[in-house]
């Protein structure tokens, strides 16, 4: 076992990054059921839930949808059962 290093400083070879200047922020997504005042997410609105999947049927991540996360686990939940009631496909080929 290797002993543990007391103070805290970077490793030889290991600097971090300096900040990259005149570089513009991505502007910070908001999520679409907030922005709506919807609390619920329906399972049944089928293009609705299309766009918080990818091409391939898989859920889109809440950093690619902007989704807060309250809403990505309600999203997420409604595609499952969306599946599961054969409204949505599992997989697309």
């Amino acid at each position: 076992m290797s002993p543990r290093r007391k103070n805290k400083k970077p490793r030889a070879g290991t600097r971090r990054r300096a900040p990259e200047r005149g570089r513009r922020r991505p502007k910070k997504k908001t999520c679409y059921f907030c922005d709506q005042n919807e609390g619920y997410v329906d399972y049944k609105d089928v293009a609705g839930l299309r766009k918080f999947m990818s091409d391939r049927a898989k859920i889109r991540s809440s950093r690619v949808t902007g989704n807060c996360p309250q809403c990505q686990r309600k999203v997420a939940r409604a595609i499952k059962n969306a599946r599961e009631m054969a409204l949505l496909p599992y997989i697309k080929r």
